[in-house]
This record gives structure tokens, sequence and C-alpha cells, in this order.
């Protein structure tokens, strides 16, 4: 399939441009230096023959990422499982979902789509503020990762945005692939996982006819991602303070590095991702002259309460909840000793806190409802 060059900035490598970008991760130190991290059992040489083996992005996910996944859940989680039953394996979709890790939401849908059955992962939008050094943008363009612009002025960003949302439409209409994007931009820090109607406005930038046409073009799946601990949670904690007490303080790609790698290794106890039915249909039942904005709303609102309904939750969601709230309304849902297993677990979150001066009620209280809003949220949307 030729594919049109306005999208070669932005798009995966196809197939006969693997062997190139392989040579250059190869000849790369550091590239080197993770490979014999992630597997250390495996010399040098044969990791380079099995990578040139790989003839497709699918056979480069297969041979390496997916054992890395399945090795990664054994070490630092309790299992992945994911519910596809209101899905069809023979179809493709473009999942939306909310967002707590930066490498894993996404990579751990690869896997799971393959363990349920479909012939294909899915392409991955991905910012290019996490694109921190050559050999990260080419591995993640050999992962089938397509790169969001961000930063740009408004003109600019309104060109990114149509030429981002055209590719996707071909993504789904040409190369018979599935995608996979965030709700929002960055991840929601305190949990509250509202869809931005800035991604719905890009999406139907693309693709013919009316906004819901476009939309439907796309065959959007509501997908909703739950963790029993967020290994990232104290860093969201120490950012949530920094935010608030130094003037114009941002994130360095330093920060988004550490954030990374403490995602992909710290624990996480149980993880379940949940597909919602595609919304096609739920579309068709939407009024046609509906003014744009409230079109726009109206899916958002749409998309959150299917992703809410969906969350898994654990006894730190019910307990946070009510800790917050201080009140007794979940009690049912967990033990004395949940409570205290999870008390303790807060605790030691606070004391990895680094900061010269420690706000440890603010602190306390932004942990606490990072696990708190899921249960709040789940609960308003399934009444």
């Amino acid at each position: 399939m030729k594919i049109p060059s306005e999208f070669d900035p932005i798009r995966p490598f196809e197939p006969e441009e693997l062997p190139e970008a392989f040579e250059r991760l190869l000849a790369d130190d550091t590239f080197r230096r993770v490979m014999s991290y992630v597997l250390p059992e495996i010399p040098a040489d044969a990791v380079a023959a099995k990578m040139r083996m790989c003839h497709t992005n699918l056979d480069f996910q297969k041979a390496f990422c997916y054992g890395f996944l399945d090795n990664l859940l054994k070490a630092a989680s309790d299992g992945c499982d994911m519910d596809a039953s209101r899905i069809d394996t023979g179809k493709r979709y473009t999942f939306v979902s909310n967002h707590r890790d930066i490498v894993l939401d996404s990579a751990l849908l690869d896997k799971m789509l393959i363990d349920s059955g479909f012939t294909t992962t899915c392409e991955i939008a991905i910012g290019d503020n996490l694109l921190a050094a050559p050999w990260i943008k080419d591995l993640v363009r050999v992962n089938k990762s397509f790169i969001v612009k961000r930063g740009a002025g408004i003109k600019e960003m309104l060109v990114n945005s149509r030429q981002l949302s055209e590719y996707m439409h071909f993504v789904i209409s040409r190369k018979n692939d599935n995608i996979w994007i965030a709700q929002r931009e960055g991840r929601a820090k305190d949990s509250d996982d509202r869809t931005q109607q800035s991604i719905l406005k890009m999406m139907a930038m693309g693709g013919e006819g009316s906004v819901i046409e476009r939309l439907r073009q796309l065959h959007i799946v509501p997908l909703a991602i739950s963790y029993e601990y967020d290994p990232c949670d104290y860093l969201k904690a120490r950012e949530f303070q920094l935010k608030r007490d130094v003037e114009g303080w941002k994130k360095t790609k330093a920060d988004d590095v550490l954030s990374m790698q403490t995602g992909i290794t710290g624990r996480k106890g149980r993880i379940h991702y949940h597909c919602a039915p595609c919304i096609d249909e739920w579309l068709d039942t939407l009024d046609p002259d509906m003014p744009k904005g409230e079109l726009f709303a109206s899916v958002a609102e749409h998309m959150d309460r299917e992703i809410h309904a969906g969350y898994r939750l654990y006894p730190g969601n019910y307990i946070a909840a009510d800790l917050s709230r201080g009140d007794r309304t979940f009690a049912d849902r967990y033990t004395e000793e949940d409570k205290k297993s999870f008390e303790k677990y807060i605790a030691g979150r606070m004391a990895l806190i680094d900061l010269p001066v420690k706000d440890e009620p603010f602190l306390h209280e932004r942990l606490l409802t990072m696990y708190a809003n899921p249960a709040i949220n789940h609960e308003a949307a399934v009444r």
C-alpha cells in the first residue's frame, strides 16, 4: 500500500524501512544498554539477529514486546486481563482510554488485543515531548507509534491536528489497523478522567461527511484502564505541590523519563482493561442538526460514562473515597485489614516524595484523591 507522503513525518515505519531503523538502533549505545537490561539472558548478537529477522512491525512486537510485557506483568503486577466481550475481534477500532501510565497503557493494550484474539495490535498516538532521544523516536516508530506534535502556535496546531486526524482515518479505513489514543492530552494526575472535547474535534477534522459521520468512521471504543496501584502516584503528588508553589514550574524531559521508568518497573497490583461497546450505534441516535458545541459535549459525556462504568475497583479505591470524605459510604466493600494495608501503602508513598518543604496534609490529600476518584465516578456512572 502506498502511504501519502504527507504522513511521513508522523507515521510508524513501514516494513521496507525497518532494516535501516534496526541498524540505527543496534548502533546506539543507549539502546544496547536498554536491551541488555530488558533481556539480560540473551547475548547482544542474538538480540541483533532476532531483530533482523523481523519483517513487519507486528513481528517485532511479537518477538520482543510481548515477551517483555509478559515477564513484566509476572514481576510487577498481580495479573492483567481485558474484557473485550462487547466488541468484535474481527473489526478495527479507535480505542480511546483514560490515561494512567505513559508507556504501559498502550503497550499492555497491544498484548491484551493479541490475547483476546485480534490478529493485529494497534497504532499508538504518542506526544513528541516524550521523544527525548533519536533512538527513542526510532523505537516507537518501529513499535507502531504515530507522533502527535505538541507546543505549536495556533495556526500550526490546526495544520498538525488536521494531519493527525486524516492519518487516523487513513489507518482505520485503508491500513485496516486499530488505534489507541488517550482521552486527553497528558495523564489525569488526580484520576478524574474526563474526555477533552478538543480530542474529539481533532478526530472530526478528517474523514468525510457530517461530524457524526466522521466520528463514526473511526469506530470509537471507550476503554477503561484500572490499576490497583499507580507506581507514579507519589511523583504525581509531588508535581501537584510543585505546580502550586513554584510559579511557572513545568516538567522536564528528565521528569518524563523518570515517570516512564517508574511506571514500567513499579508495583501495580491488579490491572484490568474494559472495552465498552463501539459508539457507532449510539452516534446514530443523535440529532444530526445538533449544534457542534452540544454534539461534542454529548459525545464527551457519553465517553466518560462508559469509561467510568467500566472501571474495575479495588479495596483501596473505596477506602480512599471514605477517607477523603470522612464517611463510611463504601465500608461494606473492604475489611479493616484492607484499610490498614492501604493506609500503610499511602504512608510509604508519602515517604518517597522528595521535596525541600513537604506539605504533608496536602500531599496526603492528593494521594487519596487519586485513588478515590475512580470509585466516586464509577458510582455516579452506574446509578
